[in-house]
């Protein structure tokens, strides 16, 4: 099978991990008899250094005309001080409204072998296995007016928080889908206490769970649960929620496995092209130094295998190969928690060795088999 691939590399470590996953693709296309073709295209700092804007026209056509998108990550201090419209996060947010990458999925799942690294008590994390589900193309991040400016002499910014009803209502449906396949749960965050456009996402979110009686529907304000994914994480199964909160929920549980660097995501659209990247941002203080957990970037490609190929036996020895050399000990820095740690570049050795087969564990398995 051949599978065109758009890689959007990006700024900081984006390069580094992007190339890790390109190297795991390359080595499942040889152990299942498929081809992957990768085409590379500019966003965010990138971009606006070679191009001048964080979003080429050249790069969105080259992501219309592929299977799926495999992006690193945008922005660093380089750009902070720019115009809004030439700042690098710039270009990914045009690129999820231009693709209509409207739900965003995080999976949160703790790996057995790095409990420990969790600052979350060991026995509060085990067996978590949540998914997050943000809407991404609406609310502050969208909507208008927004801006600065001076009124009556006195210096002001506004940014406008907008939903249309429908909007809200794919999103939610979308997470009652995923629960049918998963726990039958769904929580359903909002600030409905205080907000008119959570009010409505709540009476949204009741509406289509009629259409889901097997499903349990729950309904959590944000600031709560913030609190109960530390408190008590086992309890959720599906969360869905909108822009803002998804985007800073998912990071908070980002500490349940203990890194940044281990929670893929997909970005889905209605169209079947849909983007895959992990959940960190382009961390420029190490890149380059051979510190990045490839990770969440791996895993981004076994969702890829999954959602975009229908490749479950491929994205299964991507997970399993993840999951083994982490069962041997294999840290890098950012999950290392004091035990010696390797670079980017050998974590992305092991986990493709493991899928083709050669690595150490797999050949201590083939002894005993």
């Amino acid at each position: 099978m051949n599978k065109s691939i758009a890689v959007l590399a990006g700024d900081g470590i984006g390069p580094e991990i992007t190339r890790g996953a390109i190297e795991v693709l390359k080595v499942v296309g040889e152990r299942y008899g498929h081809k992957f073709e990768f085409h590379q295209g500019l966003i965010g700092g990138a971009a606006i250094d070679q191009t001048g804007t964080p979003l080429p026209e050249e790069t969105l056509n080259i992501c219309k005309k592929s299977d799926a998108i495999l992006l690193g990550a945008v922005g660093g201090p380089k750009w902070d001080k720019n115009q809004s419209h030439l700042r690098p996060e710039t270009g990914l947010l045009q690129l999820r409204k231009k693709l209509e990458l409207y739900a965003n999925l995080r999976p949160v799942q703790v790996f057995k072998s790095l409990r420990d690294a969790s600052p979350i008590r060991a026995d509060l994390i085990q067996d978590v296995d949540l998914m997050i589900v943000r809407e991404l193309t609406g609310g502050l991040y969208f909507g208008t007016p927004k801006g600065r400016s001076i009124q009556n002499g006195v210096e002001t910014a506004v940014d406008t928080l907008f939903y249309e009803k429908s909007e809200m209502e794919r999103i939610v449906k979308k997470a009652f889908e995923l629960a049918q396949s998963r726990s039958k749960k769904v929580t359903s965050v909002d600030k409905a206490n205080v907000l008119e456009s959570s009010r409505m996402w709540r009476e949204v979110a009741e509406n289509v769970s009629k259409e889901f009686p097997d499903v349990k529907l729950e309904h959590m304000l944000v600031d709560n649960a913030a609190m109960q994914l530390i408190r008590d994480p086992k309890q959720f199964d599906v969360v869905v929620t909108e822009n803002m909160f998804g985007d800073i929920l998912s990071d908070e549980a980002s500490m349940l496995t203990g890194s940044l660097g281990m929670l893929p995501s997909a970005s889905l659209s209605m169209s079947g092209l849909h983007l895959y990247e992990p959940i960190h941002g382009s961390a420029p203080d190490i890149a380059g130094a051979g510190k990045a957990n490839p990770i969440a970037t791996i895993l981004s490609v076994a969702m890829m295998l999954r959602m975009s190929f229908n490749m479950d036996k491929e994205a299964e020895a991507v997970e399993r190969a993840v999951n083994d050399v982490l069962d041997a000990g294999f840290r890098t820095a950012d999950i290392a928690d004091g035990e010696k740690c390797i670079t980017t570049n050998e974590m992305i050795h092991e986990i493709k060795a493991e899928i083709a087969g050669t690595g150490m564990i797999s050949s201590i398995m083939a002894i005993y088999a």
